[in-house]
């Protein structure tokens, strides 16, 4: 029996693909698949799959695409994996050897159809650059109806988690969209009635140079549709009557994140386009200023424990300070 099917879609990754695939086949967990999906890249990672299709026959299945994302690679594998729960890694990450062993032991343990992980950003050497803490202020099991706050509190990567697999049926990721994850990803958490968590670091997000300074478009306005899809399937769900939850959920999304990308948009017909979007999400939400300067994550104030930079930021947006803004941008 698969107890994990690992996603991994591959999109000219060929520099980092070794050391991910690296650290699946060497998972402490041996009831796995790892379902590498060849996005349609045009360097060498095709070869690198094949070399470890050959060595790890039982464990690797290889399948080729045309590129269509990374939500349509992520579907095309949900489409043919057997597992009991479902994992994903991109494909220039990498994660530690006993996560899927931990993971599945506490899925088991709890009945958790959700089970988190904690990740930290590493850069080129391997050096953590920064961690990222998911629930530190919960217990390892966490019932959803007695600890909604999570369906605010939580980031949706979709790669530090797995899945029950029942989850997917009927749910995918949309494809030909940004921030995929924010779409989907607290869908699902909303059919859980129990989710696992620890706090070990497992996961190790490599982050690219050339990422960080990735343009960045008007396809950022997709933060705002995900948040809508969400909002909607939140009012359908069990927890429709619990508004707090849902709307710090829009503060955190729709307007802290998408705020934070607003901030490296360049072409200011662009930026006033996404602006402009982004007051009539608050206006049409219902969302104070007030609430949004008081709005608590893991019961603290959140911009009060934001770098100086992004507070100033913030703030002189939330005042309508927007020239000055550009300015300093």
């Amino acid at each position: 029996m698969v107890k994990v099917s690992i996603i991994v879609p591959v999109f000219n990754t060929e520099r980092y693909l070794k050391k991910c695939l690296k650290s699946l086949v060497n998972q402490t967990l041996e009831e796995i698949e790892i379902i590498v999906v060849n996005d349609g890249s045009t360097d060498g990672s095709q070869l690198i799959i094949d070399e470890f299709q050959e060595r790890f026959p039982e464990k690797i299945k290889s399948f080729a695409k045309e590129n269509g994302g990374l939500g349509d690679a992520r579907n095309f594998g949900l489409d043919r994996a057997n597992g009991e729960f479902i994992g994903f890694v991109d494909s220039d990450d990498y994660v530690s050897e006993n996560m899927f062993l931990e993971m599945h032991d506490l899925a088991k343990k709890h009945s958790a159809e959700l089970v988190i992980c904690n990740l930290q950003k590493v850069n080129e050497e391997g050096e953590v650059t920064q961690k990222l803490t998911q629930i530190p202020n919960l217990p390892e099991k966490i019932l959803l109806e007695e600890n909604l706050s999570v369906f605010s509190d939580l980031s949706y990567f979709a790669c530090n988690k797995i899945f029950k697999k029942e989850l997917f049926e009927g749910k995918r990721f949309k494809k030909g969209v940004q921030f995929e994850d924010i779409q989907l990803i607290p869908q699902l958490l909303l059919q859980c009635t129990t989710l696992a968590q620890t706090q070990n670091y497992h996961y190790q997000y490599f982050e690219r140079s050339e990422s960080i300074t990735r343009t960045h478009t008007e396809k950022g306005l997709d933060i705002l549709e995900a948040v809508e899809e969400v909002s909607a399937a939140y009012r359908r769900s069990k927890y429709s009557t619990r508004s707090r939850e849902l709307k710090n959920f829009q503060i955190l999304e729709g307007v802290y994140t998408f705020l934070a990308y607003l901030a490296f948009i360049k072409d200011e017909s662009v930026y006033r386009k996404m602006s402009f979007a982004e007051k009539k999400f608050i206006k049409e939400n219902g969302i104070s200023i007030s609430e949004i300067l008081r709005y608590r994550r893991f019961g603290k104030n959140y911009l009060l424990y934001l770098p100086i930079r992004k507070k100033i930021y913030y703030l002189l947006y939330f005042l309508g300070q927007q020239k000055l803004l550009r300015m300093i941008l």
